[in-house]
């Protein structure tokens, strides 16, 4: 019985080495076959040249392979000097605001995360900072999950509004979603509380103090009735690292003024003004393209230009006439494909605009071919017979052409003067020629070029004002656009006190006599 069983065991064994040399036997078949094309160049394929041609056509694909590997190994090996090289730069920049000794990389991130903790340390976040005056303290905006309830609002924004910017939305949404973890994780949440969800958070503040970091007070519902829960978070500033150095000489750069035009000769006599001592004598890089709509008083308008052109030897302008009637989008258009030189900056301009010479250094400055357009946000200016109708004359235009609350106001809703490269226009498709009259092609146009992969510059600028003017808003507009026009004639008038001042003046002038009459009373 034992025999037999021992028997059966050794055969067993026997099975398994047979198994296990076959096995063996296998691998070393295939470790010593031939691999396939790409490691068996040396060897000509059956279909393909044979002899001493193919065994030179098979290594010179060998040493293609072998130039592709050397070449993607050198890019990469470019790509993590690059990035070693911004890394040790924002260590050393750490290291120097920590004031510490430079060291190991291990040491490098310890400063860096000694910094960013040092930036909650600098806010106010747990203590209160002195103020010199009540305007110096940096207010809070408040959220909810759908609305932001904010305080600095502009023209353009409101009071309550959606965060319509992609950036400000993601940021209280990620900043909503990290609390919710937070409260959900082991170290917070106890055995018998329930999981918190989004839906669960109230309200929140938070503001942004520009040189340390962005603070976040987030409440949420609590376990029971009368009870929250309040996380606050900070997300702190890092150093200013260097992105990159240029330098750029703008000497030869041409930019062509383009402004349309219908009637207002008077307009167009100031605008030469300015721009014959702007432009021609202290810049003196420029060309100007004037596109007139019709016939009547175009007579006028070319001897304004040639009596410019005379007196300051100007030569570099081009006039163009259009019939039909007025359409700014067409006139632009027309005037930006008319330039037969090379790629040109362009500068759509309005005849009641007033730029200073350092505004077309702006406009070369902030734009690059295939790169970036600017639109500059400028100073609009208010009625001068409303905000000087105290005083005995109305001063000089280059005195009124300061930038105060009472005499005017960024105009952030228009998008008309802009600098773009004549190539950028032409590829970006140019204005909607359908449209008629006043308003809408230039929001047309800006809206393509957000919808583009060229960077837009958006910036107020001081050198660059558009002139009150009586706003006329005909019938033959569209709704919408009468709207936008009827907006923009409100705008333009006064402040919101100046306008206060004219609507209750009545009860001004009768408080004013009934002092005089008080005071005439106890002289007497």
């Amino acid at each position: 019985m034992v025999r037999r069983g021992l028997l059966a065991w050794v055969s067993r064994v026997v099975v398994l080495l047979v198994l296990l040399c076959c096995v063996v036997s296998v691998l070393y078949m295939l470790a010593c076959t031939p691999r396939g094309d790409d490691e068996q160049l040396g060897l000509p394929r059956a279909s393909g040249p044979t002899g001493k041609d193919g065994y030179q056509a098979a290594m010179q694909q060998r040493e293609e392979h072998h130039r592709d590997d050397i070449s993607s190994l050198k890019r990469q090996i470019a790509r993590l000097q690059e990035e070693l090289q911004e890394r040790s730069e924002q260590l050393r920049t750490a290291q120097h605001l920590a004031g510490g000794p430079a060291g190991p990389p291990g040491r490098a991130q310890a400063d860096l995360l000694a910094f960013l903790r040092s930036q909650v340390d600098r806010a106010e976040v747990h203590s209160g900072v002195k103020q010199a005056t009540e305007y110096a303290a940096v207010p809070f905006d408040s959220f909810t999950l759908h609305k932001v309830y904010q305080l600095e609002t502009g023209l353009t924004r409101h009071p309550e509004e959606k965060p319509v910017r992609k950036d400000k939305r993601d940021e209280l949404v990620e900043v909503i979603q990290l609390a919710v973890d937070a409260l959900n994780s082991p170290a917070e949440s106890g055995p018998d509380q329930r999981p918190y969800a989004a839906s669960d958070f109230i309200e929140g503040i938070y503001r942004t103090e520009k040189d340390k970091g962005t603070l976040y007070e987030l409440t949420f519902r609590g376990n029971h009735k009368h009870e929250f829960r309040r996380l606050v978070l900070f997300r702190p500033f890092g150093p200013i690292m260097k992105v990159k150095k240029e330098e750029l000489n703008m000497a030869g750069t041409l930019v062509n003024v383009i402004v349309p035009l219908a009637r207002r000769v008077d307009k167009f006599r100031q605008f030469m003004q300015n721009f014959r001592e702007m432009c021609i004598q202290q810049d003196g890089r420029v060309h100007l393209t004037v596109v007139y709509f019709g016939k009547e008083e175009m007579n006028e308008v070319k001897g304004i230009l040639e009596n410019t052109s005379k007196a300051a030897n100007f030569r570099n302008f081009t006039f163009i006439q259009l019939n039909g009637e007025f359409s700014r989008g067409k006139g632009l258009d027309v005037g930006a494909r008319s330039w037969t030189g090379r790629n040109v900056l362009l500068f759509f301009c309005d005849v009641d605009i007033y730029f200073t010479s350092e505004l077309l250094n702006t406009c070369r400055l902030n734009t690059q071919p295939g790169k970036k357009v600017f639109y500059p946000v400028l100073f609009s200016q208010y009625n001068p017979g409303i905000i000087y109708g105290h005083h005995d004359s109305i001063p000089p235009l280059e005195k009124q052409l300061v930038i105060k609350k009472e005499t005017g106001f960024w105009r952030d809703f228009g998008f008309g003067m802009t600098c773009q490269y004549r190539s950028d226009f032409i590829n970006i498709g140019g204005f909607d020629l359908d449209i008629k009259g006043w308003g809408g092609e230039d929001v047309h146009l800006y809206r393509k070029y957000l919808h583009s992969n060229l960077i837009v510059v958006r910036t107020p600028v001081r050198g660059l004002f558009h002139l009150w003017h009586e706003k006329r808003c005909v019938d033959e507009l569209t709704p919408e656009q009468y709207k936008m026009c009827m907006q923009s004639k409100a705008m333009n008038e006064a402040s919101h006190g100046q306008l206060g001042m004219l609507v209750f003046r009545h009860e001004i002038e009768a408080h004013l006599r009934k002092q005089k009459q008080e005071t005439g009373s106890q002289n007497t």
